[in-house]
């Protein structure tokens, strides 16, 4: 039995927020370097470490860099056995490099079609809305009139513990030079159907690096890119990709609050006491002494 010691109590659940793996056929290194499933395994290996118990597993998009049926089987033959373990429902969204007939056909076993893919879970009270914000041939996104009356449908009935929605495009200004042209079109149609519901979050991916924002009084998280990321460090005007600083996103489900935790992929130095031996020994004291040993200056 866990102790509440702060003000709130343990999150109602945990979301494990994963975007853009550009998986290749065969297991071919992206753009001649970079090791995309290694990177993934990683990633996933390091969720399986913190013993967290996910509701869900969510991909906001790209799964595949050119949408080989092989790369999506190579990916689901990956991460499937994961969810599975961590007893995680498995979401996959459309991102712009996806095709949606492979995709259905090899991540979600379906007849494929070249419809949008757009979904509903319901994890435990917590409804998950996944959205298809791909244009088949093209980079930028939409949502079509027949995707925004079938979203304000679902929303019209607000969910036990609210709705986070997910999609590949970000409804979010990206300030580097060009990104403009990817970006989510019609932005302002969603804010309308998104306004006054029950809509606590919005999860998306597709530009490779870290971003939070808000859209029509909503926080967006953007998870970074497991592949490769952008380098933010460089002039705005000569931001590029680079082989470093792949992350994934822990999202963490309150009652009155949601939080999102980005979490670097790869081994670090321990460099404070943190240690599992330090946490051992709080444990080990009752609430009081917890309280009176921790909120001292060491």
């Amino acid at each position: 039995m866990s102790v509440q010691l702060g003000q709130y109590p343990p999150a109602r659940q945990v979301i494990v927020h994963l975007s853009d793996t550009h998986f290749l056929a065969g297991g071919a290194l992206l753009h001649g370097g970079v090791t995309t499933e290694s990177n993934l395994e990683r990633a996933l290996m390091q969720v399986e470490a913190t013993g967290i118990r996910p509701s869900a597993l969510v991909f906001t998009g790209d799964l595949t860099d050119l949408g080989e049926t092989d790369a999506y089987a190579r990916l689901r033959e990956r991460v499937e056995p994961v969810a599975e373990r961590l007893g995680a429902e498995l979401i996959w969204l459309m991102g712009n490099h996806d095709e949606r007939g492979p995709m259905r056909r090899e991540l979600l076993r379906q007849d494929a079609s070249d419809g949008p893919i757009d979904q509903v879970w319901d994890l435990g009270g917590l409804r998950f809305i996944g959205l298809d914000s791909s244009v088949p041939g093209f980079h930028h996104g939409e949502l079509d009139d027949a995707q925004l009356e079938w979203l304000a449908t679902e929303l019209a009935t607000p969910a036990e513990f609210g709705t986070i929605v997910g999609l590949h495009h970000p409804p979010a200004p990206a300030p580097q030079p060009l990104f403009d042209l990817l970006e989510l079109r019609d932005q302002s149609r969603l804010a309308s159907v998104l306004a006054g519901t029950d809509v606590r979050a919005i999860l998306a991916g597709h530009l490779h690096y870290a971003m939070h924002a808000a859209f029509a009084g909503i926080p967006v998280s953007v998870a970074a890119a497991t592949c490769y990321t952008m380098n933010l460090s460089n002039p705005s005007r000569a931001t590029n990709g680079m082989n470093g600083g792949q992350s994934y996103n822990l999202v963490h489900v309150y009652d009155d609050s949601i939080t999102h935790a980005v979490v670097p992929i790869g081994d670090f130095q321990t460099a404070d006491n943190f240690t599992a031996e330090f946490i051992a020994e709080m444990e080990a004291l009752s609430p009081e002494q917890r309280v009176e040993a921790f909120s001292r200056k060491r």
